[in-house]
């Protein structure tokens, strides 16, 4: 007997190999919960300017708080809130909206009356990419002072809903590519594909990953913008106020588009792939030559007509899989960031042409994984159609990423200085990695050519079929072992009256089965170095649609260098002059009064100052002396002494007063009634 049992090591080789492709989607699962972990929603929408700002020390109360954005937000009236001291809020709690042409501002109006002291503003927002936004700032009247208010701690978007939602978003991108560029290789590359199994079990899971995901994101929205609690999910008027956001628009018509998308799968996988079968069969039949006569032309005319009927209907299917692909493709160009900024007729259409091409080219690397791996006599033509299919699309993929990096990048610094131009680098280096190894793919596609002819002439001269060499099953080896199928036609005849025994049979037969698809695979050398390295190629598309999957969740570059360049640009400077009034009380008779203080504009450089002396009755008070010192304390600056001019009963003035250096200076100013009635008193104010 010539048939052996396999030696242990090669089996557990196969198995290994068997693994492989669900290992490479746990070490997906695994990234994209690191990558998750490593960045919850960053900011798009970048705050470029407040009014106060940011730790500005104002003379008096300001009427309003506003705030200035990169781009458009959404906002309600509870979306800003000032706080004093000991946490009471002092806004109305209005949203006025002030936005005009490119400026994009909103405010709200304080109390009036508010008292000295440090005030808190907490904001929060959706930006008009759908990403939520927020943040806090101080600013002080008077003088800066000790408040209870914390700083929130908690990110919008970010925590355990963050986490979830972000991980239904991987789960959307790798749907869409798993579910278009499925259908992609099966249309453009292996139309034979369509009645097979596997390939059959890959899209559809695709379109259920994709629909569930998009439906997790859709109930997630509320408490991702807003509270951050997953009770929220069943918060029906927050689910209403979600669909009348862009965001959940884009959701909507996306679920709206999945359903045309069953039906498009389910004429590719039913009607379609059954014309493919009887079209296929009636090609074989033609190749045979079999028949003659009035009988032969009949067949040919029905084949011919067949295979008409199969590639009208697969035009079809290619237009409308097309428009259905690039509609879920424009639900996320219409809600994130190609919806915002500069040029936007222009980078929605380009971003949609992006995403169908990554679709095409990882998705089609996915489905060619598969039919190798599963499908052991997939032809190599359809490796050649794809191969050029591949081609194209990271053509694509090149002109349409070099706009899109322009555009939000701004600058070549930003390349460098900012996150999304790091990430952008990272995404670029993969790509590379990704084309070398297809270059590999294609050699090793050159060489199941030469083998396959090889052994199709082989086959030709010997009468077999290409299946049968390859595979290298042993006929004879068949029919002796156990008296080969007769022996199976026995059981199978006494097997009705024992379950278990047909069981085993079923066994025995769905091994001998994958034995000889394994023969298959393995007997081709090209087709094992060809599974190898489009693994490799699976591997580092994983690695990929992660990254760029960060890089859709993270500040652009134009965003993050207007926020930075906020940041980075000193100490707060106040919109307006400084103006402080200082009550001042000698001791002596007259000795109660108030001076006022204008400092012009209240910047470093040369300033302009005008001073008001007012008695107890508010009558101007001429006064026989009065002296004005600058001073920072933290760069041990000062006195600087200012002598002002009278210029008149009450008013004194002085121009050029020099303040060297950005910060928080100390202005003390003398006063003196009498020849010995004399008291100095002072307040602090941000100079930038």
């Amino acid at each position: 007997m010539t048939a052996t049992a396999p030696a242990p090591s090669p089996a557990r080789a196969a198995r290994a190999t068997a693994y492989l492709p669900r290992l490479a989607l746990v070490l997906a699962a695994l990234l994209a919960s690191l990558f998750t972990a490593a960045s919850p929603a960053s900011a798009h929408a970048a705050l470029t300017a407040s009014d106060p700002k940011d730790g500005a020390v104002v003379a008096t109360a300001p009427a309003q708080v506003t705030l200035s954005f990169s781009e458009q937000v959404a906002m309600g009236d509870d979306s800003i809130r000032v706080m004093d001291p000991q946490g009471k809020r002092v806004d109305t709690g209005e949203l006025r909206d002030m936005c005009s042409g490119s400026t994009v501002r909103y405010g709200t109006a304080l109390h009036s009356g508010l008292p000295n002291g440090t005030y808190t503003v907490a904001w929060q927002a959706v930006s008009a990419d759908s990403h939520p936004v927020s943040g806090a700032f101080t600013f002080s009247v008077g003088a800066p002072s000790a408040t209870s208010v914390s700083l929130p701690d908690r990110q919008a978007g970010g925590g355990p809903v963050g986490v979830v939602y972000d991980i239904a978003r991987y789960a959307a991108y790798a749907g869409f590519t798993v579910l278009v560029g499925g259908a992609a290789f099966i249309l453009l590359c292996w139309r034979r594909g369509s009645a097979e199994r596997p390939l059959q079990k890959l899209v559809v899971r695709g379109w259920v990953t994709l629909t569930a995901a998009t439906l997790a994101m859709l109930v997630l929205r509320t408490p991702y913008t807003g509270s951050g609690k997953f009770a929220d999910v069943f918060d029906l008027d927050g689910l209403q106020a979600v669909l009348e956001t862009k965001t959940g628009a884009s959701f909507v018509s996306r679920l709206l588009l999945l359903g045309a998308a069953a039906l498009f799968i389910a004429v590719l996988f039913g009607a379609y792939a059954r014309r493919q079968k009887t079209s296929s069969a009636a090609e074989a039949v033609d190749e045979t030559g079999a028949g003659d006569g009035t009988g032969a032309e009949a067949e040919a005319e029905a084949a011919d007509e067949a295979a008409k009927e199969t590639s009208d209907l697969a035009f079809g299917l290619a237009i409308g899989g097309t428009v259905v692909a690039g509609g879920i493709a424009a639900t996320w160009a219409l809600a994130e960031h190609a919806s915002t900024g500069i040029q936007p007729g222009i980078a929605m259409p380009v971003d949609i042409l992006h995403l169908l091409a990554v679709a095409a080219w990882l998705g089609g690397l996915v489905a060619l994984l598969v039919a190798l791996h599963k499908v052991p006599d997939i032809e190599r033509e359809a490796v050649q159609r794809f191969s050029k299919v591949a081609f194209i699309s990271v053509l694509v993929l090149a002109v349409t990423g070099v706009y899109q990096s322009w555009r939000q990048l701004g600058s070549w610094s930003a390349l460098t200085g900012t996150s999304y131009g790091r990430l952008l680098i990272i995404k670029v280096s993969l790509v590379a990695v990704l084309v070398a190894i297809a270059y590999l793919s294609r050699k090793w596609t050159g060489r199941l050519g030469e083998v396959r002819s090889t052994e199709d002439a082989g086959a030709g001269a010997t009468g077999e079929g290409p299946a049968e060499v390859l595979a290298g099953v042993d006929v004879s080896r068949e029919t002796s072992t156990g008296s080969g199928s007769g022996s199976d036609a026995g059981s199978d005849a006494g097997a009705g009256a024992d379950p278990r025994r047909a069981a085993q049979l079923a066994r025995q037969r769905a091994a001998r089965e994958k034995a000889r698809e394994k023969q298959v695979r393995d007997a081709d050398p090209g087709r094992a170095g060809l599974r190898r390295s489009v693994l490799a190629e699976a591997g580092v598309a994983v690695v990929l649609l992660a990254v760029t999957t960060v890089l859709t969740s993270t500040e652009p570059g134009r965003a993050a260098q207007l926020e930075t360049n906020r940041s980075t640009a000193g100490p707060a400077v106040p919109n307006r002059a400084v103006k402080i009034t200082l009550p001042f009380d000698t001791g002596g008779q007259n000795g109660k009064g108030t001076v006022r203080l204008e400092l012009d504009p209240g910047r470093v450089g040369a300033n302009t100052l005008h001073l008001w002396a007012d008695g107890e009755d508010g009558k101007p008070l001429d006064l026989p002396e009065i002296k004005i010192a600058f001073t920072l304390p933290a760069k041990e600056i000062g006195p600087l002494p200012v002598a002002p001019d009278r210029d008149a009963p009450g008013h004194w003035s002085a121009s050029g007063v020099q303040l060297p250096l950005a910060g928080e200076w100390r202005i003390d100013v003398t006063v003196r009634t009498s020849d010995i009635d004399q008291t100095t008193v002072q307040k602090n104010v941000k100079i930038g």
